[in-house]
């Protein structure tokens, strides 16, 4: 059965899906690999750890989808972090990833040098830390002479892309998330790159998702088990494949997901800028269509870390959040800051600090765990209202990621953002990144016939968890109070 290649590169594993044509996920396989920590706040990978990764990924999807013919490849990747190779194409150090906090004394600098204007007219989004415009800075800043020796840089899953193909370049979707791009244009920020110094011969060349950069090589194909010259696409940074995959091309249907962090996200026919940067606008897989992303940090990540806290480690999580269901909504007054490792949308402060305020003597571990699930609806509602303060349409919902199925924490989400949340029977729900990936690359090979065509084998989204009217009342009073809480304390900060 003739079939088409997704490599999803994630932040603590890859993932291999082998996709048919006709619309059915054949066979996946993974492989982990570690996140470097050098120095406090540092976040940093091996490339050719999720090179050795992939193979290993690849060998195992196809070997359980019976090694059927692949058309074409196509990748998906984790945004905003740093490749950097040298003038022979060997990587000059770790790669530094999205989770890198090491430029955040900088971000003041950063912002003043670019400029409002320009962020907010060009590049969509505000510097931050862990992303590429941020890491690049600290190393003009303070590894000069590693920058020095670097001839060019990569995306992620570019990487991949140059071991698939030996060819160098990124795409659209994933240069968006750098903080040097036009969003609009889908060009390089060339006056940001003129006003923070940086060698404009260093960025590479863009491509469309869907764009074929090269035939997979001897080499490659050998070590993954695959004839040689098989086309491979572009691909696209992990959110957008996310949504090609679930059909999420066009408003009004976006999606809501609650895994490590909590992003929304919210598709659009034409860039929508927030002025004050508090969401970030990047270009989606589709060269005539954009998105809105308003990404929380520690959602179920919170989750992990009360976990623990509480000495639950034996704990499923379910078993852990079904602690909530003995606590009336509202927590009994606490409530959750959900800041664990500082906040990206929509206050946009690396330095915020989490914390449960309103204990009382008789909170238990049950209050607390309500508490934090609440939290989390709270800040991905607060996403949601400055999403819609800038116009963005957002009247369906897709719940996504392994929070959301969940069915407590959904009902939960639901209640506080006054909102249904949509779900498919689709059991490789997981999945869909690699999906996406393949899906364009069944686009790039003629497979497809655009982006609409793909749209239909998409998932059906029948399964509706509505919000309780009573409930959702209750909550926008405990929401109001939560809304409170950050702007009194954000002066403080603990010695």
């Amino acid at each position: 059965m003739s079939s088409l290649l997704g490599i999803d590169l994630g932040t603590s594993s890859v993932k291999a899906v082998v996709f048919a044509v006709e619309g059915a996920l054949k066979g996946v396989g993974m492989a982990e690999y570690p996140i470097l920590t050098p120095r406090l706040g540092y976040a940093e990978q091996g490339p050719e750890q999720w090179w050795r990764a992939t193979i290993i990924a690849v060998r195992e999807a196809l070997e359980k989808a019976g090694r059927p013919q692949i058309l074409g490849i196509g990748l998906s990747g984790q945004m905003h972090g740093l490749v950097l190779l040298d003038q022979r194409r060997n990587l000059v150090r770790p790669a530094i990833i999205w989770a890198d906090q090491r430029s955040v004394d900088l971000l003041p600098e950063l912002r003043e040098r670019v400029g409002l204007s320009l962020r907010a007219q060009q590049c969509g989004t505000a510097p931050t830390t862990g992303f590429l415009i941020a890491s690049l800075y600290w190393l003009k800043r303070f590894e000069a002479e590693t920058l020095d020796r670097a001839a060019t840089f990569l995306m992620p899953k570019d990487f991949l892309r140059f071991k698939l193909t030996g060819e160098l370049g990124t795409d659209e979707s994933d240069a968006s998330g750098s903080g040097i791009f036009n969003v609009g244009q889908r060009v390089w920020a060339n006056d940001v790159i003129e006003r923070l110094e940086l060698p404009r011969s260093m960025f590479p060349k863009v491509h469309a998702s869907a764009d074929v950069v090269g035939p997979l090589s001897q080499e490659a194909a050998a070590q993954l088990g695959l004839r040689h010259g098989i086309p491979v696409s572009a691909g696209c940074a992990d959110q957008p494949a996310q949504a090609v995959g679930n059909g999420l091309i066009d408003p009004p249907l976006g999606s809501i997901t609650i895994g490590t962090g909590g992003q929304v996200f919210v598709p659009l026919n034409q860039p929508l800028m927030d002025p004050e940067l508090r969401l970030q606008t990047f270009c989606h897989a589709p060269q005539a269509k954009w998105y809105l992303l308003g990404a929380m940090l520690s959602a179920g990540m919170a989750l992990k870390w009360l976990r623990a806290v509480l000495g639950r480690e034996k704990s499923t999580y379910s078993e852990l959040v079904s602690l909530a269901s003995e606590v009336e909504p509202g927590s009994e007054g606490l409530v959750f800051l959900p800041y664990l490792v500082g906040e990206r949308a929509p206050i946009m402060d690396p330095r915020a600090k989490a914390g449960f305020v309103g204990i009382a003597l008789r909170h238990g571990p049950e209050h607390f765990v309500r508490a934090l699930l609440e939290g989390v609806a709270f800040a991905l509602r607060q996403i949601i209202d400055t999403m819609v303060g800038c116009g963005a349409e957002l009247t369906r919902l897709v719940a996504s990621g392994n929070g959301l199925a969940n069915s407590l924490w959904r009902q939960i989400v639901a209640d506080v953002l006054a909102r249904p949340m949509l779900q498919g029977t689709d059991e490789q729900a997981s999945e869909r990144a690699g999906v996406g990936a393949a899906m364009i690359a069944g686009i790039g090979a003629g497979v497809f016939n655009g982006y609409h065509d793909v749209q239909k084998l998409a998932p059906v989204f029948n399964v509706v968890t509505e919000p309780n009217r009573e409930t959702a009342a209750l909550y926008e009073s405990h929401y109001r109070s939560f809304l409170e809480i950050y702007p009194r304390l954000k002066s403080w900060r603990a010695i």
